[in-house]
């Protein structure tokens, strides 16, 4: 299974970022999402988990929006918090997979057993910072992240 990550659109949905994300059977907003025809087009392209950024906090369409999600696909646990410092510790034993923004800087790293993968900011660019989305491969039990600059 193909999952879809995106975060920090900040009002701006690009076309190369739907582009990326088309052929996902799930997709997931990490949070600053600026408007909620956003979440209605990610919406058009496969079922979407969307949690509230720190800067959705005034919007109140986004104050319903959950601080946090925990999916489970394919028997694999993923833990959805815009921010790190948001993620408990120790994490739930059942997760395999923690996906944040905020920081507007792609990465994924192992910890611990633990995929931590960020996708980076899809909306405005931030200082020098790349233009970026993610994916997540779900396979049999098994999780490998892919992170995509976007030109």
């Amino acid at each position: 299974m193909k999952i879809g990550l995106i975060s920090d659109t900040h009002g701006l949905l690009r076309p190369e970022a739907l582009a990326a994300l088309q052929g996902c059977e799930q997709l997931i907003h990490a949070g600053d999402i600026g408007k909620p025809e956003i979440l209605a087009a990610l919406r058009t392209l496969a079922p979407l988990t969307v949690v509230r950024g720190n800067n959705d906090e005034d919007d109140s369409w986004a104050t319903t929006l959950p601080t946090h999600a925990v999916l489970r696909i394919e028997e694999v646990g993923i833990y959805v918090s815009h921010t790190l410092a948001d993620v408990p510790e120790p994490l739930p034993t059942d997760i395999q997979v923690v996906v944040t923004g905020h920081s507007h800087r792609p990465l994924q790293q192992w910890r611990d057993g633990v995929l931590y993968i960020n996708p980076g900011s899809a909306g405005p660019r931030r200082f020098k910072l790349p233009i970026s989305v993610g994916l997540l491969h779900v396979e049999t039990g098994t999780v490998r992240g892919e992170l995509i600059e976007l030109s």
